[in-house]
Parts: C-alpha cells; sequence; structure tokens
C-alpha cells in the first residue's frame, strides 16, 4: 500500500472536517457534493478523486465509530460482548446503537437510507450478530427475523422517533422489551 501524500491527507483532513461540520449543522440529506468541496476549499475533482458521493464521505466518518462497536460485540464485556445471556446481549446492542445514533445520527443517515442501508458492511455485520444471537437463543430459522429486529435502529426511524419527543432512554426501553423476544 502506498503512503498517501502530504497533500493529499491534508485535502482529507479538511474535506471530512467540513462534511462533519455541514452534516451536523443541517439535514445530511440536503448536502451536496458543492456544499463540501466550497466549505473545504477544495475542487470538485479534488472531492470526486476520493469520495464518489456524500455516502461515502459519511461512511468514511462513521467508520471508526462503528468500528469501535463492532469490537465491543466481539470482544468487550458482557452484556455487550461474549458471556451473557442472548437477550441481554441484544438489549445491551440495542442501547449501544441508540447510543451511537444519538451522537451519531447525522452521518447515519448520510449512509444507511433506504435501500443503501442493507449495502453498508456494518448493517451486514450488526445482522449477522443479531443472527448469531438469535441462533444462540435457539430460534429456529432467524433469517427473516434478523432485518425485523435491526429494522428499528434505521436512522431515519430513530431520526423521527427523536423528533416525536421520545428520549433516547425510552427507545433503549421500548428495544429492551423488543428484545425479549429472543426468549419466547
Amino acid at each position: 500500500m502506498r503512503k498517501e501524500r502530504a497533500d493529499a491527507a491534508r485535502n482529507r483532513a479538511k474535506v471530512l472536517t467540513a462534511a462533519a461540520e455541514l452534516f451536523a449543522a443541517k439535514d445530511p440529506r440536503t448536502v451536496t457534493m458543492d456544499d463540501i468541496a466550497k466549505a473545504a476549499g477544495v475542487g470538485r475533482g479534488t472531492l470526486y478523486r476520493r469520495y464518489p458521493d456524500i455516502a461515502s464521505i459519511a461512511v468514511a466518518l462513521l467508520d471508526e465509530h462503528e468500528r469501535r462497536l463492532q469490537r465491543d460485540l466481539l470482544e468487550g464485556p458482557p452484556p455487550l460482548g461474549p458471556g451473557a445471556p442472548p437477550v441481554d446481549r441484544l438489549a445491551a446492542f440495542y442501547a449501544a446503537m441508540v447510543d451511537l445514533l444519538e451522537t451519531h445520527g447525522d452521518l447515519a443517515l448520510a449512509t444507511e437510507v433506504g435501500g443503501r442501508r442493507f449495502e453498508v458492511g456494518a448493517y451486514r455485520f450488526w445482522r449477522a450478530h443479531v443472527l448469531s444471537l438469535a441462533r444462540a437463543a435457539g430460534i429456529a430459522s432467524p433469517d427473516p427475523l434478523a432485518d425485523i429486529l435491526l429494522a428499528p435502529l434505521a436512522p431515519d426511524v430513530f431520526a423521527h422517533q427523536r423528533g416525536q419527543g421520545l428520549s433516547p432512554d425510552q427507545v433503549k426501553t421500548a428495544l429492551t422489551r423488543l428484545a425479549s423476544v429472543l426468549t419466547d
């Protein structure tokens, strides 16, 4: 792998900083590539060479936060990590995802809206995690259930709930109740 040129690294940092500020300041679904190029002080060609679209920029910003959660699911202490009953692990996963959406929902909205949600690598990881929990709980044929259990974590659903006045704790409580499906 070639080392990134210093000017390319500076431009990448400027683009990601500008995008993060724009995503936080307004609805990320309304941010354009031109907005980001102008705010970063780079040309459109520079922007498009590294990032073909808004979603790829948001993915780059969200990636580290999601990787941290993935590490916790695989290696962290229970109940989020291994060693707790599946229902407790699912409830802990829900709580961690609510925290992630509360803090970085603007980025998630830019990456995981509509059908694109299913194309994002993190979604495939979350789905595999939920499937493994359902299997560990003894659920027969858990495949259809995995997407259903992940549906409440769609960024637009979470944004809608917050917009309706639900607090993160209320969402976590409801999702903990939903996690109990693994005990049925």
